[in-house]
């Protein structure tokens, strides 16, 4: 199997898909956010207080740069790492990547009582879900080699939409750099 790559707004379920994929592929999985996590000793919310989302952003790329260049996993990246065309090139290259599309309604439903999503801390987070997914669902659409409508159904049921999915594309895409 090739390098999977989960893309999508906060709160479409690509940990939680991603997790079930690897296992059902018996293969690693990892999230970049925890990546992130694991890597300074402090919570997203910190890095952000800390360094903005500029810096946020720069070790959301160096550690999605990282996981790439391994075979044989499943990685969800954050919600924004499609801003940056470079990620966005990085992706396409080493990997089949998936958009887990989840109306903005659902995601709210998902994240609102969620403290730890520093863009959501403002005085109307729905419509900054909607914002954020105006602004970036076409940006998923361009990376994306399979797009799975998601939203109300259980995290099994995408799935093996995804797996059917990858069974049907043309070309395989080899985590290498």
């Amino acid at each position: 199997m090739s390098c999977l790559i989960l893309i999508g707004m906060m709160g479409a379920g690509k940990t939680t898909v991603g997790k079930e994929l690897a296992r059902r592929r018996g293969v690693r999985f990892a999230d970049v956010d925890h990546e992130i996590i694991a890597r300074t000793g402090v919570s997203i919310p910190t890095i952000f207080e800390i360094e903005g989302e500029v810096g946020f952003r720069r070790r959301e790329s160096q550690a999605l740069d990282e996981l790439t260049r391994e075979s044989e996993i499943v990685i969800a990246t954050g919600g924004g790492s499609v801003l940056d065309p470079a990620n966005r090139a990085l992706m396409s290259q080493r990997g089949v990547v998936v958009y887990l599309n989840v109306p903005p309604q659902i995601l709210w439903e998902r994240t609102r009582n969620d403290r730890n999503r520093p863009l959501l801390q403002v005085e109307d987070p729905r419509a900054r879900i909607e914002e954020l997914h105006r602004a970036r669902d076409p940006l998923y659409r361009e990376v994306a080699d399979i797009v799975i409508d998601g939203g109300r159904g259980n995290p099994g049921t995408m799935v093996r939409q995804i797996e059917k999915a990858v069974l049907m594309l043309d070309k395989k895409f080899p985590c290498e750099p």
